[in-house]
């Protein structure tokens, strides 16, 4: 049933323009992208199976093509344009800390890392490389390893610091097993990096933990 079938008080599109985006739900906002539904399925209810599928807007915010590809009803032009906006969400998050200092919004950074690792099937380690007025220069994705540990040399951080001019780093991986919670581990890598980052003069501002569903900061923790 597409949304033009619906009475025009359950319909997205005109409760959208009457009182703002903040007055829809979920399952209202994700029927406006996917506009028709299946046999016997309403667009709305659609939606609401898709988000729960995929664990509610986080999961969808994070889900990959393939995982998409698994949610009937969803072809090629859905998931392009559900890809397309994550993908736009990330540019705009990205081009925030490219326009101001990276830490005074650290929410802003933990949702970008979310939407860039949290949804990763294996472990990923990423720096975010910082000019001297804390702004982004670069993200890179330099290590990955399997569901439990990341081979991670400081000597590569350090060089891709140097590379960058960077004056700082925001560090960053994820746990695919969806607890984001530093470990004993984490904490000896980032003292390590640390340690070798100040050689050269850059430093280590903080290193976040990220699921699909949260980021945890281990310099608000106490941890640096």
């Amino acid at each position: 049933m597409p949304l033009d079938h619906l009475p025009k008080s359950s319909r997205p599109r005109e409760k959208l323009l009457a009182h703002g985006p903040g007055a829809l739900s979920d399952a209202e906002l994700l029927a406006l992208l996917l506009r028709t539904g299946l046999a016997g399925r309403s667009v709305l209810q659609m939606a609401q199976d898709v988000l729960d599928r995929l664990g509610g807007v986080a999961g969808l915010l994070n889900a990959d093509e393939q995982l998409l590809a698994q949610i009937k009803g969803l072809g090629p032009a859905k998931r392009s344009e559900l890809l397309a906006v994550r993908e736009l969400a990330r540019r705009a998050l990205s081009q925030a800390m490219q326009e101001r200092p990276a830490m005074q919004n650290p929410e802003q950074v933990g949702d970008y890392l979310r939407l860039r690792l949290g949804a990763l099937p294996y472990e990923c380690f990423a720096v975010l490389f910082l000019d001297a007025q804390g702004r982004l220069i670069a993200m890179e994705e330099l290590f990955r390893g399997t569901l439990s540990q990341a081979a991670v040399y400081p000597r590569e951080v350090v060089q891709r610091a140097l590379h960058h001019g960077a004056a700082s780093v925001i560090l960053s991986h994820n746990h695919p097993s969806g607890v984001a919670e530093p470990s004993q581990h984490d904490r000896v890598l980032t003292e390590r990096l640390a340690a070798a980052l100040a050689l050269v003069d850059v430093r280590v501002l903080d290193h976040l933990v990220v699921s699909a569903g949260e980021a945890v900061s281990m310099a608000t923790r106490g941890l640096i």
